[in-house]
């Protein structure tokens, strides 16, 4: 007889509610970087060289330029900082401020351009009152998006909260004939927020000018989006971690290498320094988000640590397993 404990689909998994406030921190950043994207291809032939960037006095008169190349790749790494940096930090009731500084850092470079295409006549360019208040309005909206997706997240990982502590090296009862696996998909809205604000970064740097920078964007947002969603299987040939889409290159841990499993509540960046691949002494770990992580002991003392969900059937099941190769 087979056991199969592969992921839920349906209702029973999504549940009512959005899971995380990270994903929805980096959503607007990501929509604003896109905007930004668009309008540069579209004006860009149309704005000078160099672009007027600083404003000042009553009348909001330029009396600062920066070249176009500059002007366009300033605009886009603003945009990708503070969008990490709201993603990294982001709790669910400050979602609002998140949603408002995309909206103005979003809105605020386009109309700067607007402002570089009105002036006519060899005049200075002008950034008005009513360009920043264009500005304001798009961030008060913003702030109002923020706010109504908040009511709907539940926070994972919170610092502070009771460990998922599954208990120690637990087993799952198997029949003597029964075999048994367990797979669950498991992802990064970080890695997916910030490589797919990379890779779209790259076309813009590119438009701007700067052909080296542009491939390399693109490559290292390939990479983190190719590693922001990985499948993870328990089964007779031990622990495999694989990207989703491609399955290469996966961490193998064979049954014969396992001295233990049990299920641990991680912080990505107070435990592993962050997100991805972490290598700290005596452990290694795939942290995807903070929360519930598959952590097992390997022969000699160190430890590998996957966050994924339900990750107290997969240890349970990988010591019964590791018990009939002989290692629990």
């Amino acid at each position: 007889m087979t056991r199969d404990t592969t992921e839920p689909t349906g209702p029973a998994r999504t549940g009512a509610r959005l899971r995380g406030a990270r994903p929805w921190a980096a959503l607007p950043f990501l929509l604003a970087l896109t905007g930004y994207a668009v309008v540069l291809a579209l004006w860009w032939d149309r704005l000078p060289d160099p672009v007027a960037t600083h404003f000042s006095g009553a009348d909001g008169r330029a009396d600062g330029w920066t070249s176009r190349t500059g002007t366009a790749v300033t605009g886009a790494v603003l945009l990708v900082v503070a969008g990490a940096v709201w993603t990294a930090f982001v709790r669910r009731p400050a979602l609002a401020g998140a949603w408002a500084t995309a909206g103005f850092l979003g809105v605020l470079p386009v109309q700067m351009l607007r402002a570089n295409l009105e002036a006519t006549g060899g005049e200075p360019a002008i950034l008005s009152p009513g360009h920043l208040a264009v500005g304001a309005a798009v961030a008060g909206l913003a702030a109002l998006a923020g706010w109504a997706v908040s009511r709907f997240v539940v926070e994972e990982g919170r610092p502070g909260a009771p460990a998922p502590e599954g208990e120690p090296d637990a087993r799952l009862p198997l029949g003597a004939g029964e075999v048994a696996g367990w797979s669950r998909y498991t992802g990064s809205a970080v890695l997916t927020a910030l490589g797919a604000g990379l890779v779209l970064a790259g076309p813009v740097v590119l438009a701007a000018g700067w052909w080296p920078v542009a491939p390399l964007l693109m490559a290292v947002g390939a990479a983190g989006l190719g590693l922001a969603r990985v499948r993870v299987t328990a089964d007779r040939r031990g622990l495999t971690v694989a990207p989703a889409v491609t399955g290469r290159p996966r961490i193998r841990i064979p049954l014969d290498e396992i001295e233990g499993a049990d299920a641990r509540d991680v912080r990505a960046v107070a435990d592993f320094g962050g997100w991805g691949y972490r290598v700290r002494a005596h452990r290694t770990g795939l942290v995807l988000r903070s929360g519930e992580a598959l952590v097992v002991r390997r022969a000699g003392g160190r430890e590998f640590a996957v966050t994924v969900p339900d990750a107290r059937t997969a240890a349970a099941l990988l010591n019964t397993l590791a018990a009939r190769h002989g290692k629990v």
